[in-house]
């Protein structure tokens, strides 16, 4: 019997694993039999590899060919390990040197005339190539410069079959476009679009500071969303290791990276007629990543939050306190990253004006309410800041000018007060006044001036343990911001203002 092996690289959420794909041809009635937990997908590669390897001129064995996924107890899923089993069969015919496939890793799919196309997750399995210690790896022509993201590893491109073939025989590599890897700066919308709201302007400025949730209120078309959307544009640019990990992710759901790593913070926007399975992320047997995957080290944001399902927004509560979510599957425990930052935007009642001076609101008072009640009162309270929004008068718009301050210089200050943090907390492990437990809040850092007010706001029920821990990390945010080494009372009531929507810089 001959031995063919190649090399491929199994996902499992973001966990990669390198798979051995072990082909032997001979020993039984011609047939093809696949082992080692394939899914439908999978199961399917051996009429595609066979109709592929005929079309590139190769010939499949007319014997008994087993090909085996290894490890045998790791689900297989995804169409990325057809080019692997193509080269195993290949290299058990000895069409091509096994010695060359050893070296390296597989992936792409194949289609019935021999074109490799491109898959899910080539970027974070090229890492784990990478990290494995393989020399290069071969993916599809198409997904060259994603590949090229990773550093340390030979990417090869191959567009058919054919080249492919030539390649591991001759060394021949196809032409392909160079790897770029210079971060990409792209265009983001301005708060200089922004007219007026200078009470939400701030709002939106300390929460970009400090990373910390915010929830904008107010009747049709004030500018909650003109708001949240500009949000994204004042957050410091990503690392190189987060940048990295944000393309990982949406490498596994399937969307395009371009030719460059962006550094600039995702946005997700998800409709709001969202499921659970769309929100945190679902699917059969391996789930896949959802929105809130897709907002890591972003922003998360939900316009017209009370339409959403209570199941979907209740389904934020464990990811917003862990920075992670842990879907179970029939077949594996899926993790995926989920520290995003989340923006709520609601009218104020079905008709959205609820609250106005004209009086013009046409919802019963119990309308109103069960409007409200859509939110959970334990979403409300992993929410730092609640910032209500009122309609501009012509008076007011003329005072503030004709455009607001731009993100440029509100983004400086954000820096700044991001640089401030980092110094005060790289020593314990974080980098952002949100991410700081209420236990090393009240033992590890400095003591706010101040505590006896957040002491009598709590004493009068208006904040939960929880929410006293919420408002001193905006305290820190609002002392950053100024420049102060440590919160002093104006802040303390600022923040507790900015809670309880009562904000006034």
């Amino acid at each position: 019997m001959k031995l063919g092996l190649a090399h491929s690289v199994g996902l499992v959420g973001m966990e990669a694993t390198v798979v051995d794909v072990e082909t032997v041809v001979g020993g039984g009635l011609p047939r093809t039999v696949i082992v080692g937990l394939p899914d439908a997908a999978l199961h399917e590669a051996r009429d595609r590899c066979r109709a592929a390897l005929t079309q590139a001129g190769f010939t499949w064995p007319d014997q008994l060919v087993t090909i085996n996924l290894s490890p045998a107890s790791l689900p297989k899923a995804g169409t990325h390990y057809d080019l692997a089993i193509a080269g195993a069969v290949l290299a058990a015919a000895q069409a091509v040197p096994v010695e060359r496939l050893a070296e390296c890793v597989l992936l792409g799919e194949l289609g019935l005339n021999a074109r490799v196309r491109p898959v899910r997750g080539v970027l974070p399995a090229v890492l784990a190539a990478a990290q494995a210690g393989f020399a290069r790896a071969v993916v599809p022509a198409a997904q060259v410069a994603e590949a090229c993201l990773v550093e340390g590893i030979d990417v090869i491109g191959v567009g058919s079959l054919a080249e492919f073939a030539a390649w591991a025989r001759d060394g021949k590599v196809p032409a392909v476009p160079p790897c770029v890897d210079e971060p990409i700066r792209e265009h983001r919308l301005d708060l200089a679009d922004v007219a007026g709201q200078l009470e939400a302007r701030w709002a939106v400025e300390v929460a970009a500071a400090g990373r910390h949730h915010l929830f904008l209120t107010g009747p049709p078309g004030v500018g909650k969303t003109l708001l949240a959307e500009r949000l994204p544009g004042i957050l410091p640019e990503l690392t190189i290791s987060e940048a990295l990990e944000v393309a990982a992710i949406r490498s596994v759901s399937g969307l395009a990276l371009g030719a460059r790593l962006s550094r600039h913070a995702p946005f997700s926007s998800p409709h709001h007629s969202a499921s659970v399975a769309a929100m945190v992320g679902g699917g059969a047997r391996i789930a896949q990543p959802g929105a809130i995957s897709l907002a890591h080290r972003g922003v998360l944001f939900l316009d017209e939050a009370p339409e959403f399902s209570p199941r979907a927004l209740d389904a934020l509560r464990t990811p917003l306190e862990s920075g992670r979510v842990e879907l179970a599957r029939s077949l594996a425990l899926t993790r995926y990253p989920a520290r995003f930052q989340l923006v709520l935007a609601a009218n104020p009642c079905p008709c959205g004006r609820a609250g106005e001076a004209t009086g013009q609101c046409e919802c019963t008072p119990m309308a109103v309410r069960r409007y409200a009640a859509r939110l959970s009162g334990p979403i409300l309270d992993r929410i730092d800041i609640v910032q209500p929004l009122r309609p501009m008068t012509k008076s007011y718009l003329r005072a503030a000018g004709p455009t607001g301050e731009p993100s440029v210089a509100v983004a400086r200050r954000v820096a700044e007060a991001r640089h401030r943090q980092l110094t005060r907390l790289s020593s314990l492990g974080f980098r952002t006044n949100a991410e700081v437990p209420g236990a090393v809040l009240r033992t590890a850092l400095p003591r706010p001036e101040g505590i006896d007010v957040l002491e009598a706001t709590m004493a009068r029920g208006l904040l939960s343990l929880r929410g006293l821990d919420k408002v001193v990390r905006l305290a820190w945010t609002i002392a950053d911001l100024s420049g102060a080494e440590r919160p002093r009372v104006d802040h303390i009531r600022a923040a507790i203002a900015l809670r309880r929507g009562e904000v006034r810089p």
